[in-house]
């Protein structure tokens, strides 16, 4: 494991200077704003990204496991169900904190966002 004794001071000064410069590349209105004021909004917002990034890779892999015919029709059904419950939850949730499901797809800066659109 990589230690920061082993590195030196000039590679800590590049690496700083590297991730102050990604933080300024991420417009402000993009950044989850955790002001004492809306840190409930702010936290929300986190979390139910988080929630609807999973929800969308547990979709993916039904389909998959779909296509390659490893579910029972009955299966299907009840991912099926309970994959369209969740996405519900998480846009009633997300109404409840004022958060459109365009406010949970979160700007990562040059990674891009962190679900596809």
């Amino acid at each position: 494991m990589l230690d920061s004794k082993d590195l030196s001071d000039d590679t800590l000064i590049e690496i700083a200077h590297a991730a102050n410069s990604q933080s300024e590349a991420v417009p402000a209105a993009q950044r989850i704003d955790c002001s004492p004021e809306n840190i409930e909004q702010g936290l929300a917002r986190l979390v139910l990204s988080l929630v609807e990034l999973l929800r969308q890779v547990l979709e993916r892999q039904a389909i998959r496991r779909m296509e390659g015919g490893s579910l029972a029709e009955d299966q299907v059904e009840k991912m099926g169900e309970a994959l369209m419950v969740l996405e519900a939850k998480v846009h009633e949730l997300a109404a409840n904190f004022g958060l459109t499901p365009a406010d949970l797809n979160i700007d990562l800066g040059p990674l891009g966002h962190l679900l596809e659109k």
